[in-house]
């Protein structure tokens, strides 16, 4: 099974989901998305898979000053793309879906 994260190993989450991922023996594309962050193709095929609006993904803590304003959902896909730090994490695609792992047990919808 083809399985990609989008990760950030700073966050205890997405370090649950990938130890999760690789216990069932998956060996998963990680998507350091802070380093490499997605491109307006990728980011808006992502949403796609999981059926999700941008700010069914956005990571508000800590980001007040980036949110001011209330930006709608094309704003919302902008800002991700200058600054995906907004984006929430991990997210986890494989051939069944995509889905945002908030809480971790959320891994199973795609497994």
């Amino acid at each position: 099974m083809t399985v990609t994260i989008w990760h950030n190993p700073n966050c205890s989450t997405s370090r649950k989901v990938l130890e999760a991922l690789r216990g069932r023996g998956l060996e998963p594309a990680v998507v350091e998305y802070l380093k490499t962050p997605p491109d307006r193709a990728a980011l808006t095929s992502m949403l796609e898979r999981m059926g999700a609006k941008p700010s069914d993904i956005l990571r508000r803590r800590g980001n007040d000053e980036l949110l001011a304003g209330g930006p709608d959902d094309q704003a919302l896909l902008e800002l991700m793309l200058k600054h995906p730090v907004l984006i929430e994490r991990p997210i986890v695609a494989t051939p069944k879906g995509a889905v945002l792992c908030r809480p971790a047990e959320r891994l199973e919808e795609v497994l």
